[in-house]
């Protein structure tokens, strides 16, 4: 799934397929250490392993969020608030 920063429409820049530790997050705001993960049908049966790699970035100072394909797909502006309330939170750190 290919979700372009145009159309989000956030006014920050995020990284998409970036390496942090030894994971591939789907995108990042490094300045904001927000992660934005979107999870297709595996994860249904990969929780264990998303909690874990969740409470690995957490505690390395990332905030994770995760969406489901579907609530993208159908609901796409739910989402953008849903990160634009996560990124207003967050304090912007250098980089």
């Amino acid at each position: 799934m290919k979700i372009t920063k145009k159309k989000l429409k956030l006014n920050i820049k995020f990284r998409q397929q970036h390496l942090i530790e030894d994971f591939i997050v789907d995108f990042v705001c490094l300045s904001k250490q927000l992660i934005i993960e979107v999870d297709g049908k595996i994860h249904d049966s990969q929780k264990d392993e998303d909690e874990q790699r969740t409470e690995i970035l957490e505690s390395k100072g990332y905030k994770v969020i995760r969406f489901t394909n579907e609530e993208v797909l159908g609901d796409i502006e739910s989402v953008v608030t849903k990160i634009q309330k996560e990124l207003d939170a967050r304090k912007v750190l250098p980089i």
